[in-house]
């Protein structure tokens, strides 16, 4: 392995930070939702009435490097009128709380950054301008890199707005000599937005200076009311050293409420304190409050607070009208402000500073340290401490005063790591160990939403008017905190009243996003549903990966599944299939009855498109053909079925004609003529080639390109066939086609129109000829001609709205080109210069055509439609739908229109979608196939339930789920059965929202989706330990899954303290001096042995293996010894074991081994039974089997043992690793070893000699995570990741002369991966097209590394070609320049070794980065056409080299 290639293929899922605010509209454009009071509401109880939401702002994550932005969408109780708008089932729902039955998180933007996020605020636009402004994310990034984004409507996504970068020569005097930082730079705002400041570099403060709105970039036009101006910005920047100003250990700073000016208060330690002297000096903290003003650069001292305990670490402003601040320490909380300060004790090792005084406690012991906080209302803030509760701090106060503090436990929850409030309603909480939850609060009961409502209700009578006039005087939160707060001294009632109102708090969890990090081990296992049989792609789908993820009560074990294994029903062989469909019969009796909602009722017909003929089953009970007594067409094979005028008639298309069935009877004939009459000679080759079908309309493709349109009539049930205008005036031809049917509670489309009428105008109902009302919704056309042109119509007048120039070349914004001609061209610079470069280029350009087109909105209110289009060189380009509103006077000046659309000028501006854009989304696992060009089967298919998801489904030669969550599409593929042609859903009796598929062999298989969690980068099963699990092996024989799991269990703190003195020397301990009540945790040890019992249900647990007190369990491997008195091998579990007692007492440790075995009556059984038990001086933190024997690693040496069936007996040992062994890997008789700080040792074993001998060894110093062989040929590698998120691969030459005759280790590659890798498991790759056609090479014996992260991530490392990786490594580096980055990183210094200020040789730069790689898919084909050339090579050669990657990597 000399060059490699490194590839993401689950991104980090565990939440770091998040913030809220207002980044994709401002707090003025989003109109608190009050539902419209109705009669009956009015005479009830007033003070029922809800307190309004308010405006809600967006919700930013960030996960090591991935940053997403959430819109909180939220679900109003509904009253009687809206009844039938919510029928859909709310999303996060669960109890009506505050007139909220449920609220969930809705994607806006994601994006992944070459840098890992240190820190996260949102910059707030002030209470300027009525809160016309959208605010600003602020991240921090390693050494001292800010960033400030925007969110820009305009491309739907986030743009940098400043990047202020304090590294490298000229900033070298800010490290003051230091080379290493434990933590990056801390970014904290102003509440008011005027500054923010940045603590990097231990002691510098960067201060950035806000714009004045009035500077903005765009002065905000008076008309244009509608749309937020542009986001609060940063106007300059200056630093000032905190070691001027005295202070010497900055723990935390933050920006306080209520002043002038901006004033920073900064928590330092004047002077610091050690464990062996805390009894004696533990107050050394203080705070120092500065007032910042900007425009002098000058920080006077305001006031300042000493005698702070020496673990306070975190401050918290108290939101005005209180303001002063919160310092909380592990044991302790104070508040300080200019005038008043109080405190309160949380455990008896809380100490007043003077001992004096006494201090006052709350009522229950508990501790802060490593707790998050944030404000639920301007006087409680609510703590999630590190056992995951949830407490609430109340702040006692009297005006400004505050005269005492109040902590009360509130409910158990998630373990945080970062947590923010949200609007006035909702707090989220970030974790990194478990699941992240959006939870809604409510303030219970009393005066304070007594007077609110009052002030509301007159505000819904009037209208929605008035509320936003209200909320537009009063911007922010605090000032609306403000009002209720003056209300309740307003009406008399005290504090102490008001103090009972506030403690009761409702919470109501609405969603949650999924985490499965962090990923302390895992191993691969077999599904229980495996295909023992398969073989290439399919067989991977029989492996699943069992992680150790989450920490304590969120700890569990988690299984992934990266392909979709369906769960089949039944199966049958049906060779030659081409199609298949399922339609529904609605005959007029049970249509009456409305009984069943149209998600349930079954389907009635399923037909089959076989070669030369059709068969028909019928599908409500049990499949039964009825071909012969139904009058379907059957003597042909048929394009496409489906459902017309409200699933009471048939629609089948067949070559040449089509039929329209009620049930089993035919009710009308077509036949098709092609729509040129003139050249009959011609056309009688032209037949239906594609279908769509958009309720009444049917749209056909025939095979000479043109299109026909049948039209239906609802109250005759019959259809005429109509020509479009399009196929006639145009010489181009139509090479794709689809209907698109806008429908869901309001007509998305209509909105993206300047028209007016159509914008306002609400969807029509149209009468059904039973009387029923049908929504309609719109429908469009959309075409894609031959020379790559995408146009949509409106349907039936066929009058173009949307047109866009070369879609086929896949750029990252398409708008329509009739206003916008020019504008289109800004995104893509190298349109003017593609045309001289030579006919070669152009004849790649044209052969490109788009095969097939599909666009869907699904049923929920603020779903945008996406749109796929599958190209002929197998590239699938999706997008999605957004709106931009354009002002007229702007795309008068840019409508530069072309002469072949001056046809109908004076009607086609009147509604063209000038609003609408789309935004094209990134599908990075998907690894393309090759249509072969002229065979247009129908690949896509939508499906709106199945197992209650939605989405599309792609079938071919490598199946794929794109399934829709939160407007984001997930992509599963699903490879167990090869190759699909055919794909559709079914739901009956037997398969309650099913499928069918019919694989390339001819088997058609009615199947379910397994219940898995599918909202994730794979699918995921989580199974709960309530405990931490440490390690996990797969014990192959018996399909069992032993774990190493540790409880917390409470125990008395005498028993503690015996169990830390060394019993040999004989009891230490004056037990008068010593006071024995209370409880300590402690962490007791088991090894859990698991079994997964049936596909996704509930594993069981078989047994237990308990530890003894204070004894930890290490490691856990299944091995294979060699009896060598039995004379054979034996599989057996073994338990490496170390004693924790303290450092008093010497480490000691068990081996233990214990055989396994099922009881033959009794499936459900096992009999674990103890082999071998022995004490070891040291601990046992690793072990092996080598050829038969048990390789041990105790303590600081490695001692191999024999096996006798009752006795280890030792054979051989070796001094090597100096401190404490981390991982172990065997391959054949080679050792390679990773110590916890002395990097790795490579170590043969001989068997004639009987003796370990040491190869080599790495002489830097490297704290070893994870280690592992990579193996690629003949030639063999050291991969180890160390705790800098570096990866480095080593390799042993004896022969060269660096390598100090062989002594030395020397390095093949090195790379920065940005997480922290904790295992690594080798994988052999799969075979692609290119090696299968030279058989007998030795790429059979390639492997790859999958590797894990403790910030819930997966990918791998696969060794390449020379060839390729030199073409790909000079692509990285044009990439690097040309693609617009986000937030402004660069790649290059992201991925460079991390040294952490240690000395560090730089290896060579022999590993391509796939992450940056993805993007050259991403751009627009002129472009890629045009870096492929500079590089030397062609865009086919770039896209098969990173398609095969895909391929051979394409494990699980």
């Amino acid at each position: 392995m000399s060059f490699a290639a490194f590839k993401m293929m689950h991104w980090a899922t565990g939440i770091e930070h998040c913030a809220s605010g207002f980044i994709t509209h401002s707090s003025a454009d989003s109109t608190p939702k009050i539902p419209p009071i109705t009669a009956d509401d009015i005479d009830s109880d007033w003070t029922t009435s809800t307190k309004p939401i308010g405006p809600v702002p967006n919700l930013i994550t960030a996960a090591a490097n991935v940053l997403e932005v959430y819109i909180v969408r939220i679900q109003e109780e509904a009253s009687p009128s809206l009844a039938h708008k919510a029928a859909a089932e709310p999303k996060g729902g669960g109890a009506v709380l505050a007139g909220v039955s449920g609220a969930s998180l809705e994607l806006v933007c994601h994006d992944r950054l070459h840098g890992n996020v240190e820190s996260l605020e949102v910059l707030p636009n002030g209470a300027t301008d009525g809160g016309r402004r959208r605010d600003s994310i602020i991240l921090t990034f390693r050494d001292a890199k800010i960033s400030v984004l925007e969110f820009d409507e305009s491309i739907c996504g986030l743009r940098t707005s400043s990047m202020h970068c304090f590294e490298g020569s000229d900033w070298v005097h800010l490290r003051r000599g230091r080379e290493f930082f434990p933590r990056g730079p801390l970014v904290k705002v102003d509440p008011l937005g005027r500054c923010a400041a940045v603590l990097a570099y231990g002691l510098q403060m960067i201060v950035l200076k806000a714009a004045e709105a009035s500077t903005g970039l765009t002065a905000p036009a008076e008309d244009s009311t509608f749309r937020a101006a542009a986001a609060s910005r940063i106007e300059s920047s200056y630093i000032v050293g905190l070691r001027d100003l005295d202070m010497k250990h900055v723990k935390d700073f933050i920006f306080i409420h209520g002043y002038i000016e901006p004033v920073v208060v900064i928590l330092h330690e004047h002077e610091l304190t050690w464990a062996g002297r805390v009894a004696w000096k533990h107050h050394t903290c203080m705070v120092s409050a500065l007032s910042v003003n900007t425009t002098l650069k000058q920080h006077p001292l305001i006031w300042s607070a000493m005698n702070l305990p020496h673990d306070a670490y975190k401050l918290l402003a108290v939101p005005s009208p209180i303001g002063g601040v919160l310092v909380i320490g592990a044991n302790t909380i104070h508040y300080h402000s200019q005038s008043a300060s109080c405190h309160l004790g949380l455990n008896n090792f809380a100490v007043p500073a003077d001992g004096s005084q006494e201090m006052p406690r709350s009522g229950f012991t508990t501790e802060l340290d490593a707790a998050t906080a944030t404000w639920l209302t301007n006087d409680v803030a609510v703590f999630s401490s590190k056992s995951g509760e949830l407490l609430l701090l109340t702040l006692v106060y009297d005006g400004r005063v505050v005269q005492r503090l109040e902590l009360m436990k509130s409910r158990a929850s998630v373990l945080t790591s970062d947590i923010t409030t949200i609007g006035s309603s909702f707090f989220f909480l970030g974790s990194r160990l478990g699941d992240s939850l959006l939870v809604q609060y409510y303030s219970g009961i009393g005066a304070p939403t007594l007077n609110h409502g009052v002030k509301e209700e007159v505000g819904d009578i009037e209208s929605d008017a008035p509320s936003m006039k209200r909320l537009r005087r009063s911007p922010s939160d605090a000032l609306q905190d403000l009002i209720t707060s003056e209300e309740l001294t307003f009406y008399g009632t005290g504090p102490n009243n008001a103090q009972i109102a506030q403690k009761n708090f409702t919470f109501a969890v609405r969603d949650s996003l999924l985490n499965i990090g962090p990923l302390k081990d895992f191993s691969y296992g077999m599904r229980i549903n495996g295909d023992p049989s398969a073989t290439g792609v399919a067989k991977q789908s029989n492996y699943e990966l069992v992680c150790c993820s989450g920490h304590g009560k969120n700890g569990a074990l988690t299984v992934l599944q990266k392909s979709i294994r369906p769960d089949t029903i039944t199966q049958e062989s049906l060779p030659g299939c081409k199609g298949i469909w399922t339609v529904y019969h609605k005959n007029l009796r049970s249509d009456s009855s409305k009984g069943v909602a149209d998600e349930d009722e079954y389907h009635a017909y399923l037909i089959i498109s076989l070669e030369n003929r059709t068969m028909v089953l019928q599908t409500a009970n049990n499949l039964e053909e009825v071909t012969e007594n139904v009058d379907y067409y059957v003597q042909g094979t048929t394009v496409a079925a489906g459902n017309l005028f409200g699933r009471r008639r048939v629609i089948q298309v067949f070559a040449r004609g089509a039929r329209i069935l009620d049930g089993a009877f035919m009710t009308q004939d077509l036949s098709l003529k092609s729509s040129n009459t003139e050249m009959n000679v011609a056309s009688d080759g032209a037949t239906v080639s594609s279908v769509s079908i958009a309720d009444p309309y049917v749209l056909l493709r025939m095979t000479d390109g043109s299109i026909q349109l049948l039209v239906g009539d609802p109250y005759t049930c019959s259809v005429s066939v109509i020509n479009p205008p399009v196929s006639e005036n145009s010489d181009k031809l139509v090479l794709a086609c689809t209907l698109y049917h806008d429908k869901g509670p309001e007509p998305w489309i209509r909105k993206t129109s300047t028209d007016a009428w159509l914008s306002t105008g609400i969807g029509e109902a149209i009468d059904g000829a039973d009387g029923s009302t049908h929504d309609h919704g719109d429908v469009y056309c959309v075409l894609c001609y031959d020379n790559g042109d995408l146009e949509i119509f409106d349907v039936p007048n066929f009058n173009s709205i949307f047109l866009v120039d070369k879609f086929v070349s896949g750029r990252s914004h398409i708008l329509d080109t009739f206003f916008h001609g020019a504008a289109n061209n800004h995104i893509n610079l190298t349109n003017k210069y593609s045309e001289d470069i030579g006919q070669v280029r152009k004849e790649a350009n044209h052969s490109i055509k788009v095969v097939e087109l599909s666009m869907q909105r699904w049923d929920s209110e603020h779903n945008r439609p996406f749109l796929l289009g599958i190209l002929s060189d197998g590239t699938i380009l999706c997008y999605h739908a957004y709106i931009y509103e354009v002002s007229d006077n702007a795309s008068k000046t840019e409508g530069v229109v072309s002469s072949q659309n001056s046809v109908n000028l004076s009607n086609a501006n009147a509604s063209r979608l000038r609003n609408l854009r789309f935004v094209r989304v990134p599908l990075d696992t998907y690894a393309k196939e090759e249509t072969p060009s002229g065979v247009c089967s129908q690949r896509i298919t939508v499906f709106k339930n199945v197992g209650g998801l939605q989405g599309f489904f792609l079938s071919g030669s490598r199946p794929m789920w794109f399934m829709m969550f939160r407007e984001r599409l997930r992509m599963h593929p699903q490879g167990c059965d090869g190759p699909i042609v055919a794909f559709t859903v079914l739901h009956n009796v037997n398969c309650n929202h099913g499928f069918i598929c019919i694989t390339s062999e001819g088997a058609l298989k009615i199947c379910q989706l397994p219940a898995l969690s599918y909202d994730n980068y794979w699918p995921v099963q989580k199974i709960g330990l309530k405990g931490t699990p440490h390690q996990v092996t797969y014990f192959a024989e018996k399909n069992l899954y032993p774990v190493i799991v540790s409880v917390p269990v409470l125990k008395p703190l005498n028993q503690v303290l015996s169990s830390l003195v060394d019993q040999e020397v004989g009891n230490q301990f004056e037990h008068d001096n010593i006071n024995m009540e209370g409880t300590y945790p402690m962490e007791e040890f088991e090894v859990r042995i698991m079994e997964p019992e049936k596909i996704n249900g509930p594993w069981q647990t078989r047994a237990t293996i308990p530890m003894q007190s204070s004894e930890h369990a290490l490691t856990v491997r299944v091995v294979t010894l060699f009896n060598t008195t039995a004379q054979r091998n034996e599989t057996l579990l073994a338990i490496g074991t170390a004693y924790v007692q303290g450092e008093d007492v010497a480490a000691r440790g068990r081996i233990l081994l214990y055989s396994v075995e099922r009881i033959s009556d009794n499936i459900q059984y096992f009999q674990v039974t103890e082999v071998y038990s022995k004490e070891l001086k040291g601990a046992i933190s690793a072990l092996a089997s080598l050829q038969g024997h048990l390789l041990l690693a105790s303590g600081p040496k490695i001692i191999l043992h024999k096996w006798t069936g009752s006795e280890l007996n030792g054979v051989a040992f070796h001094d090597v690793p100096p401190l404490y062994v981390v991982s172990l890997n065997i391959v054949k008789n080679f050792i390679l070893l990773g110590d916890i700080h002395k990097s790795i040792y490579f170590l043969s074993w001989k068997e004639q000699g009987s003796q370990l001998n040491l190869l080599a060894k790495d002489f830097g110093s490297l704290d070893c995570l994870a280690t592992e062989f990579l193996i690629d040929g003949s030639t063999l590698s050291l991969t180890v990741s160390d705790d800098q998120k570096n990866v480095q691969i080593f390799y042993y030459a004896p022969k060269v002369s660096e390598s100090w005759k062989g002594q030395k280790l020397l390095s093949r590659a090195e790379f920065h991966v940005g997480a922290h890798i904790t295992k690594f498991l080798r994988l052999q790759l799969l075979p692609t097209s290119a090696d299968r056609t030279m058989p007998g090479s030795d790429k059979t014996n390639r492997f790859a590394l999958l590797f894990g992260t403790l910030e819930g991530s997966i990918g791998c490392i696969a060794p390449l070609e020379e060839l390729t990786f030199r073409r790909l490594q000079s692509l990285q580096k044009k990439l690097v320049d040309s693609v617009c980055h986000v937030a402004g990183l660069n790649p290059r210094s992201f991925r460079h070794f991390h040294s952490n200020g240690k000395a560090h040789r730089p290896g060579p730069d022999s590993i391509v980065d796939c992450e940056l790689l993805v993007h050259f898919e991403m751009l627009a084909l002129e472009d890629q056409l045009e870096i492929a050339n500079q590089i030397g090579t062609t865009r086919m050669q770039i896209m098969s080299n990173l398609n095969d990657l895909s391929v051979a990597t394409n494990f699980l």
